[in-house]
């Protein structure tokens, strides 16, 4: 994995449509758009943010947890809006793997945007930091992250039985999706 790819300088992902890019603190109004929505974060293990103030501070852990080089987070723009997040975390060296997540806005929903944004990171995982394996854990009611992800060839590997603790979720079955460079 070239690591460099991800920390020399934080990567700027653009296509026709998208740029992927660092989430600022001039972002808060949509960071907190998204994060004020209980139904972004239906399926997923993240608790949604009603407090102003408690987002501008995440915003913080964002940079806090990409100095510490654990995990990269960017905004997901469209026509200079912020319409969703992206990062990469759990970075396994070892093996040369890395999991990604995402979550749009709900205005944003069903316009092919986080089908383009992952489309966007896996070609930068695999061409520009030479990871081998992209996993994502979706829980079994998240349909429509399961149609981008196999959008994008990844494949179902299965499901993990009560296997993960999801903040306000508790104990929750997930499926492993996986794409291989190789």
């Amino acid at each position: 994995m070239n690591i460099e790819a991800f920390y020399n300088e934080f990567p700027v992902i653009k296509s026709d449509h998208l740029i992927l890019k660092r989430i600022e603190e001039s972002h808060l109004e949509g960071v907190f758009a998204i994060y004020d929505n209980d139904r972004v974060f239906e399926y997923c293990g993240i608790i949604p943010k009603h407090n102003k103030e408690t987002v501008k501070k995440m915003i913080g852990h964002f940079e806090r947890d990409y100095s510490k080089k654990t995990r990269v987070k960017w905004g997901i723009f469209s026509n200079h809006e912020l319409v969703g997040i992206i990062e990469v975390f759990d970075m396994n060296h070892k093996v040369n793997m890395v999991k990604i997540g995402y979550f749009l806005a709900e205005s944003h929903w069903g316009r092919g945007i986080a089908t383009e944004a992952v489309s966007m990171l896996v070609e930068f995982l695999f061409k520009e930091a030479n990871v081998n394996r992209i996993q994502a854990e979706v829980m079994l009611q998240n349909e429509n992250s399961k149609k981008v992800l196999l959008k994008n060839g990844f494949i179902r590997e299965g499901t993990l039985r009560q296997a993960a603790i999801w903040s306000g979720k508790g104990i929750v079955d997930i499926e492993i999706y996986s794409l291989l460079k190789e």
